[in-house]
């Protein structure tokens, strides 16, 4: 499935996107820098009902967020390879138990250890202009 969209469209690609995700827990982010991997992820878990602020994990690998789902406290990690070598330095750094706990896991730069992500739904980000993006998923 490929979406053109604007970056002002976020809110109503990010509903979308959870309607085509299915039961999809683990999603791979594709794309070059300042695509939008980041922020798009905001939206998708704004729209997921997480409160707090979405940052990027450059530094820290793992942000970990809550949200609500039928009534329950759930978890959701947001992760960014960028700075890893390989999936060595990946699973040192706990995305292997991340990717392993059920809970959704978002990943930036899954290029970096890509043995570790091949179940993942691969979503690609492309820049088709200064206000616009495309997004395949799958």
């Amino acid at each position: 499935m490929t979406i053109d969209y604007r970056l002002d469209e976020l809110p109503q690609l990010a509903r979308r996107f959870w309607e085509a995700a299915g039961a999809a827990r683990v999603f791979a982010f594709y794309g070059p820098m300042g695509a939008g991997k980041t922020t798009t992820i905001a939206a998708l878990c704004a729209a997921r009902g997480v409160a707090s602020a979405v940052s990027s994990p450059t530094f820290s690998i793992i942000n970990e967020y809550g949200y609500q789902e039928d009534g329950q406290p759930r978890r959701l990690y947001h992760m960014d390879l960028y700075r890893l070598r390989d999936a060595d330095e990946a699973i040192n750094a706990g995305v292997e138990d991340a990717l392993e706990s059920g809970a959704l896991c978002f990943v930036e730069w899954p290029e970096k250890a890509p043995e570790l992500l091949e179940d993942a739904l691969r979503i690609t980000i492309e820049v088709t202009g200064p206000q616009m993006r495309r997004m395949t998923i799958g």
